[in-house]
């Protein structure tokens, strides 16, 4: 397992991976990330495409991903990749797509433990009332994201 950090508008990005994919990506506030460049091309190529995505420059992540979680995780995973830039669906929503609305709490905890920040889009998922509910990074990280993603922050990224 390897990984590399990137500084964002947001904080350092810590990325692991190997060869297999990308199992992690979190966000934090961590001073001075390593300016190392990963020997892993998996990992380098999530570094482009992360700086990419906060130039302007990229709305879709074309990246081996390898996250570690149950089948079900696996599934609501898998359903957020489907949300578009830009856009945001709700728990609800999510959990309609999955086949049962019932299931709106696995699919809100599934959200939660999904281990690819930014790359597999849990920010996009709000509440039913529009509201932004639960976010491990911070909920102004995801206003930031889901602002960011609707062109509102175009001018202040750095």
């Amino acid at each position: 397992m390897s990984i590399a950090y990137l500084q964002t508008p947001l904080g350092v990005a810590s990325i692991e991976g190997d060869d297999d994919g990308i199992q992690k990506v979190t966000i934090s506030n961590a001073p001075n990330p390593s300016t190392e460049t990963p020997q892993c091309e998996v990992l380098q190529a999530c570094v482009r495409q992360l700086k990419e995505y906060f130039e302007g420059r990229r709305q879709v992540f074309d990246l081996k991903l390898n996250p570690k979680g149950t089948e079900f995780q696996q599934r609501v995973w898998q359903e957020l990749l489907l949300v578009p830039f830009g856009r945001t669906t709700s728990y609800l929503a999510l959990s309609r797509q999955l086949g049962d609305e019932k299931a709106i709490r696995a699919v809100a905890a599934a959200n939660g433990k999904n281990p690819i920040w930014l790359i597999v889009p849990c920010h996009r998922i709000i509440g039913s009332d529009g509201s932004l509910t639960g976010y491990a990074g911070g909920l102004w990280r995801k206003k930031w994201l889901i602002e960011f993603e609707k062109g509102g922050l175009q001018g202040s990224l750095f």
